[in-house]
């Protein structure tokens, strides 16, 4: 009986200076957290769909497991130590086999139809993505254990990551899904804003 695709959300305690940090030199860190607070759970009302399960990775570990502030009905897991991939990476080594997908918590236009096309792109593929239009990505999805290096060297919060990461996965089936924006600045607020709710 196949598997049930799985869709990790990763998340952090929405504190004044720990979440958003590079939002909130533009617009205070205090504004900064609740943006991403309130951006966090509507995205959590809209993504959450019986055709998948839905994890929380928290971080900081301890703090997020207990928090109060998340969905009590979505199971949550620890994100751990490390950068960025060292954290994905273990993630979806820690998950059974099958096809599962990492979404971040601050990207506004993201909807089920959206994580829907990323499972579907791994029927026929090994792995998929979601490009963010500056250099980055929005979602990373693979259908088996990833491979030694996954992730590594890899450069964070710059128009390589995309490439950086795909690199890490060689002689692997590569999809690429629907473009969308993340909000990083002030900048990219109005663009978020667009967005039909």
């Amino acid at each position: 009986m196949p598997r049930r695709p799985r869709l990790i959300v990763m998340v952090k305690e929405p504190r004044p200076g720990r979440v958003k940090t590079r939002l909130g030199h533009d617009i205070g860190m205090t504004r900064a957290a609740w943006w991403f607070r309130h951006q966090s759970a509507a995205l959590l009302r809209r993504i959450t769909d019986p055709r998948w399960d839905t994890y929380l990775a928290v971080s900081p570990d301890h703090e997020g497991l207990a928090s109060r502030i998340w969905p009590a009905h979505l199971p949550r897991l620890p994100q751990g130590p490390g950068d960025l991939g060292d954290r994905m990476a273990r993630l979806l080594r820690s998950r059974p086999p099958g096809p599962t997908c990492i979404i971040g918590a601050d990207i506004p236009g993201i909807r089920r139809p959206h994580i829907a096309e990323a499972f579907a792109a791994l029927g026929a593929n090994d792995a998929v993505f979601g490009p963010a239009m500056d250099g980055g990505y929005w979602l990373i999805g693979l259908k088996h254990t990833p491979p030694a290096g996954f992730l590594q060297n890899t450069r964070w919060s710059t128009e390589h990551a995309l490439a950086d990461s795909m690199a890490t996965l060689p002689h692997h089936r590569i999809a690429r899904i629907t473009p969308l924006h993340d909000v990083d600045t002030a900048a990219d607020l109005p663009l978020a804003k667009n967005i039909p709710g």
